[in-house]
């Protein structure tokens, strides 16, 4: 991710990044362009023209009052915004408890139109005027069904946008090693729903965050680094699957400090082998196990991967099992497009770096717990 370029016209254009696969997004870099080009449309004046992989603008002359979104990624980031009250239904909703306070109140009270992609005729009879899509494409196989022509949404009344940071990431061929896309499509779907102030917020306080960390410990040299292996449990544990250089996580990891061992794989995921993972001997494991809607029930499942991989014989010999070298951060934080990205790079960083100061204000001590996102 990481240049863009900005057009000025009659409308504000936001390209947001032309990234994560769109146009020019490609992984290294600072951001810091990026950065200063996403705050320009502030305002959230209209018109707004947003841009989808290709380049291709969609133009609101007002904000939308009947929006659909395909799944939790989206629908989070309208309810952090404020325009939560717009969306009339979604697919792939979070799951109870995945959302954090009053969030996940607010998650509970839009219509789900399906537990995963939203079927076709559903959409296009849903009523919206505009379409959040997550996904580079709705026909993603397993029989769900082809996605709506861009001309079946036109004769629908509906506006098709698209979350760049997720959706175009097969675009590009980089590796995703920021956050500049996900703090792009905040500043996009703000200006969009009239909502750009409480964007910046959003935005503001993700660089803050990551910010504080890329100062801590940006210079460490990439041999210096510790090697990092996502461990998706509820993914199945009879073939692993990877996060690859592309998602999301890998940019969470990277920002972290830390050298994730399947950056190599191109795409998002990847299904490797045990061997694979034995042969790359990670230095550290995140057990990314999905919410369960409550503390008592995320612990048992934390256990539960820590157990498997202490007891399984292919992965108890692996340097992280041997020495208890475990993080107990959730999957949605870390592979879904969001605000808490930045808040998993740092409970990442505090781990991996105790002892270097990550948060404004506060220096973290070897054995000390200052943030939630436990070890082991």
């Amino acid at each position: 991710m990481r240049s863009r370029v900005w057009w000025g016209t009659t409308a504000v254009v936001l390209g947001g990044l032309l990234v994560a696969g769109c146009g020019d997004g490609g992984g290294g870099g600072d951001g810091d362009e990026a950065s200063a080009g996403a705050e320009k449309p502030a305002t959230g004046d209209y018109p707004v023209t947003v841009t989808d992989c290709t380049g291709a603008g969609t133009t609101f002359s007002e904000a939308p009052e009947k929006i659909v979104t395909s799944n939790a990624s989206s629908l989070e980031l309208l309810l952090r915004l404020g325009a939560g009250d717009k969306v009339l239904g979604t697919g792939f909703p979070p799951g109870k408890g995945t959302l954090p306070g009053e969030l996940d109140a607010r998650a509970r009270k839009v219509k789900v139109l399906a537990q995963s992609v939203i079927p076709k005729e559903k959409l296009l009879g849903s009523g919206a005027d505009v379409y959040i899509d997550t996904f580079a494409s709705m026909n993603m196989g397993g029989g769900m069904g082809d996605a709506p022509t861009e001309e079946e949404y036109k004769a629908a009344g509906i506006k098709h946008i698209y979350l760049k940071s997720t959706a175009c990431a097969a675009h590009d061929k980089r590796a995703l090693t920021e956050l500049s896309a996900v703090e792009a499509d905040i500043t996009s779907l703000g200006a969009v729903t009239g909502t750009s102030a409480k964007a910046k917020e959003l935005v503001d306080g993700m660089k803050e965050k990551v910010g504080a960390v890329r100062k801590a410990v940006g210079r460490t040299a990439e041999d210096e680094r510790p090697t990092y292996f996502f461990f998706d449990y509820d993914a199945g544990t009879k073939q692993p699957t990877a996060v690859c250089k592309r998602q999301v996580a890998n940019a969470v990891i990277t920002l972290a400090g830390a050298r994730n061992v399947f950056a190599d794989c191109d795409g998002d995921y990847k299904q490797v082998g045990w061997e694979d993972v034995i042969s790359r001997n990670p230095d550290w494991i995140q057990l990314g196990v999905r919410n369960r809607g409550s503390e008592a029930a995320n612990e048992k499942a934390f256990d539960e991967a820590r157990k498997w991989l202490e007891s399984n014989s292919a992965t108890k010999g692996l340097k992280a099992v041997k020495e208890g070298h475990f993080l107990r951060i959730g999957s949605e934080q870390t592979t879904i497009a969001g605000v808490e990205n930045a808040d998993t790079v740092q409970k990442i960083a505090k781990t991996l770096y105790p002892g270097k100061t990550l948060y404004p204000g506060k220096t973290l001590y070897p054995g000390k717990t200052l943030y939630p996102g436990k070890v082991g």
